[in-house]
């Protein structure tokens, strides 16, 4: 039973790494075909570093959080974090040194 969940908890993560970096070639074929989108490598690095954050912090709180209450509380404050900082990346909502515009 233990080693079932092992794989299905391993297979989950594989899946996880291979979505996110996934969505990282979105704005590299963008770039492929327009001029609008303008990535350096910094800009793929903080992406990756960001959705790869939020994948294994949202794994991690599967994992070891056990209330489906908890475990919903937990995530909704995982996505509301990363939302801000990725807002704040992109547009600079709260005017930060590191704020993009």
């Amino acid at each position: 039973m233990k080693s079932e969940i092992k794989s299905k908890q391993n297979k989950r993560l594989f899946g996880i790494l291979i979505t996110t970096t996934s969505l990282l070639l979105i704005p590299l074929i963008a770039m492929v075909f327009t001029n609008e989108v303008k990535w350096t490598a910094f800009d793929f690095i903080i992406g990756a570093i960001l959705l790869w954050g939020l994948s294994f912090s949202i794994e991690f709180t599967l994992r070891i959080v056990k209330t489906k209450k908890h475990k919903l509380m937990a995530l909704l404050v995982i996505i509301f974090f990363f939302l801000l900082i990725w807002i704040e990346l992109a547009v600079g909502i709260f005017g930060t040194p590191f704020a993009g515009n």
